[in-house]
């Protein structure tokens, strides 16, 4: 198949990008750096987003286009402004793909569009899964909800199948959250965060990369799909498997005061989170490499 990526330099995008052109199908990765990257193998790198690009012809035949891209919500506090960059980035990378596909005589089949677990709002009682029908009112749930909305116009618009992947904390071992809160651990300072009766909705790298190949093959799966383990942990138990696996002690609290004044509003990626069960990918069949905390921690350190 022919596959067109956004953000395929990113974390995710960049080891699915390798992982498809490895099997074999043609990789085009839209990117603003294009003329800093070769192109290998099967992956074809071309610039977009910038005055006279114009993407269209190379697209032009694309049976897939997955769409990665957008500001990370860990880049610096949020601020107002960081907070409207973050939200931009998305839609203005949405809309653009969306402009593309008008423009191209053989539409592709489907649209696999990254969102994220935030679209649920936080609970410490509530279990989500995509039939919840209820949406948070902080940033990243609204952020998320417009999101979706205008990846959505793909389907309205152009009868194109689109699949919501919203990812929960993605596992890996040198981007992403992980390192940083495997990092106390290793310098002997890890502890219980905040509460530690928060959600943490994990998911393994490589199971995500499997995940999305499995929403790209199964054409039943449109709207929302949660790409989350099946089991979950409170951020207590997180802590505690995470220095045993690193044979590191799990000793040191980290107070919600603490992380609220140095973090700001971004404290909530840590001291908030929600339950979320990958319903969809395990009712069409879709295994899980890692169902559990301490096999993907395993596998990643060890």
């Amino acid at each position: 198949m022919k596959i067109t990526i956004t953000g395929g330099t990113g974390f995710v995008g960049k080891a699915l990008a390798a992982d498809l052109a490895k099997k074999g199908h043609e990789i085009i990765v839209l990117t603003r750096n294009a003329d800093r990257i070769n192109n290998n193998n099967n992956c074809r790198f071309i610039k977009w987003l910038s005055e006279g690009d114009n993407p269209q012809k190379i697209v032009e035949g694309t049976d897939i286009i997955i769409n990665l891209a957008g500001e990370s919500i860990n880049n610096g506090r949020w601020t107002a402004k960081q907070k409207m960059k973050i939200k931009n980035s998305r839609m203005h990378v949405t809309e653009s793909i969306l402009k593309i596909i008008s423009q191209l005589n053989k539409k592709p089949t489907a649209l696999i569009n990254a969102s994220a677990v935030g679209i649920y709002g936080t609970s410490n009682l509530k279990t989500f899964t995509e039939d919840s029908k209820e949406t948070g009112n902080d940033f990243l749930a609204e952020t998320v909800h417009a999101w979706e909305n205008t990846a959505m116009k793909a389907d309205s618009d152009f009868g194109i199948r689109t699949v919501l992947c919203r990812f929960g904390i993605i596992l890996d071992k040198y981007d992403g959250a992980l390192p940083r809160m495997a990092l106390p651990y290793q310098l002997f300072a890890g502890g219980t965060v905040g509460s530690g009766d928060q959600w943490v909705s994990w998911v393994h790298l490589k199971d995500v990369i499997r995940g999305i190949q499995f929403c790209i093959e199964n054409e039943r799966l449109s709207g929302p799909v949660n790409f989350t383990a099946p089991y979950p942990v409170t951020m207590k138990e997180f802590g505690k498997t995470l220095g045993s696996v690193l044979h590191r002690p799990h000793w040191l609290p980290v107070p919600e005061i603490a992380l609220k004044l140095i973090l700001g509003e971004m404290s909530i990626l840590v001291l908030e989170g929600q339950k979320v069960l990958p319903a969809k990918l395990e009712e069409n069949g879709f295994t899980f490499l890692f169902p559990d905390l301490k096999s993907a921690l395993k596998d990643i350190y060890q």
